[in-house]
């Protein structure tokens, strides 16, 4: 009779945070939510900031709901970090990657360390908000002269949770201070860049152990100790692609969500000039393998436009958007100009409007618009990795929350030429507690995890249909 036992897996993304409870053995993996918790920035006089306080209630009530479990795991959302005073208190709330305070920064990091360069040393993309911008902006506030450690998300509520402080590699290497090649700390770097590497924590691998849960946590929660903390893929990323559910390593994945990340896994990095200017970023997964991936502004244009409308019914408008005429408009779904809140259906018709396109008015005109342009994304980072890395690709797998919108998950098909496997939705959670199962001897490796996800995990295929040339001439529009 094989062993199985229970996960909590502790998955927090921009918009929602939830516990999840995993029970696996050697032919089961069955996940359920313990809770769920509304995770809302706040816009204070200083600027956008988390609400970390809580975020860390949320995740504490979850533990009570979960029940008793055999470990504990965490991942999150990158780049964003809190500062803890030498008596390991908390100096604010961590800032969000939205703020404005890396307006023009790049440019001042480009003066003392040239674009290409960076990429170089680190295979980051240029995103506004990595963290390496993030603390050049910081530089001479009284918070980080009066800091003495920076936590990543996942690992300061590890941290709160345990008494135990680590940075995660996966999440540590995105914060563009990681070098790919060595999977260490890009010391020459942080020294041009005046960054003071002592202020992070020890680097921990997924699968180490993080500490177990304090006296006051078991208290608070009604669990048993003594309950392990496991370090995970932290990032929520490196959680979802762990759960990808691949025969063989001609695949493509796309992960769904807020963002859509879409690119390949790889044995090793990819540090072109040419693979910079087309923004693909290289960030680390399990067992040494890197994530080769484009970031896409992904659902957070439709979730913008959807809470300008008054939250309509979700499948209403889909129902419109797929009635719609297909790739009338489209708009660059990666473009940073949809970065910030407020205001999208307009943006979205102003683009449209500007590139000489037909304005969409309807909310499934919008939709329909917004969905045409992530297909067209997906299959530009699809078709662009494979070139790049020279890795040849049979399928595209999407994770994550967009499995859930089948139109979405269709247009990709069509927009890629290649079949598209959609599931599971919950890929980040069930990463997580693979990788916990797999640290205590539970399952193999990556492709024991991915062979027992495509035995229990409900999947979906879609093949494409339809003329691809329709999406050259709308890839055409865009250049």
């Amino acid at each position: 009779m094989s062993v199985v036992k229970s996960y909590a897996a502790v998955d927090l993304g921009a918009s929602s945070g939830r516990v999840m409870v995993g029970r696996l053995g050697s032919d089961t993996l069955e996940l359920t939510e313990a809770h769920r918790f509304a995770n809302r920035p706040v816009r204070v006089p200083e600027g956008l900031r988390w609400d970390v306080l809580s975020l860390y209630a949320g995740v504490l009530d979850g533990l009570r709901a979960a029940g008793q479990v055999d470990s504990v795991g965490i991942d999150s959302w990158a780049v964003d970090y809190g500062l803890l005073d030498r008596d390991g208190a908390l100096l604010g709330n961590p800032v969000h990657y939205r703020d404005a305070r890396t307006e023009g920064v790049a440019e001042k990091v480009w003066a003392s360390v040239p674009a290409a360069e960076l990429y170089a040393a680190t295979g980051l993309q240029y995103a506004p908000f990595n963290t390496l911008y993030q603390l050049t902006a910081a530089r001479g506030s009284q918070q980080l002269a009066s800091a003495e450690r920076l936590l990543l998300i996942p690992d300061l509520l590890t941290y709160w949770l345990t008494g135990e402080a680590g940075t995660e590699l996966t999440n540590a290497s995105t914060t563009q201070l990681i070098d790919p090649r060595t999977r260490d700390w890009a010391h020459d770097l942080a020294r041009k860049l005046d960054i003071d590497l002592g202020l992070f924590a020890p680097l921990r691998q997924p699968g180490d152990p993080a500490g177990v849960l304090r006296a006051d946590v078991l208290e608070e929660t009604g669990l048993t100790g003594p309950v392990p903390v496991t370090t995970v893929g932290s990032h929520d990323t490196a959680s979802a692609v762990a759960a990808v559910p691949a025969v063989d390593e001609r695949f493509a994945y796309i992960c769904t969500g807020t963002w859509s990340l879409a690119g390949l896994e790889l044995d090793a990095p990819v540090l072109s000039e040419e693979s910079r200017a087309a923004n693909f970023t290289n960030e680390l997964g399990l067992d040494g393998t890197v994530r080769y991936l484009r970031n896409i502004m992904g659902l957070w244009l439709l979730q913008e436009c959807v809470r300008a409308w008054g939250d309509p019914e979700l499948g209403a408008l889909l129902r419109a958007a797929a009635e719609a005429p297909g790739l009338r408009s489209v708009v660059d779904a990666g473009d940073s100009a949809f970065l910030a809140p407020g205001r999208m259906p307009e943006r979205i018709a102003e683009a449209c409007r500007v590139s000489g396109q037909p304005v969409p008015r309807s909310p499934g005109e919008i939709t329909r618009c917004i969905l045409d342009s992530l297909a067209l994304a997906h299959r530009r980072a699809v078709l662009d990795a494979q070139r790049l890395a020279r890795h040849a690709v049979d399928v595209v797998h999407i994770v994550g929350g967009g499995t859930r919108n089948a139109l979405l998950c269709q247009l990709t098909a069509d927009a890629c030429g290649l079949p598209v496997v959609a599931g599971p939705a919950e890929a980040a959670a069930l990463g997580n507690v693979l990788v916990q199962g797999r640290a205590h001897g539970l399952v193999g490796d990556r492709t024991d995890m991915r062979r027992l996800l495509a035995r229990t995990q409900p999947l979906t295929r879609y093949e494409p249909s339809g003329d691809p040339a329709t999406w050259r001439a709308a890839e055409a529009r865009l250049t």
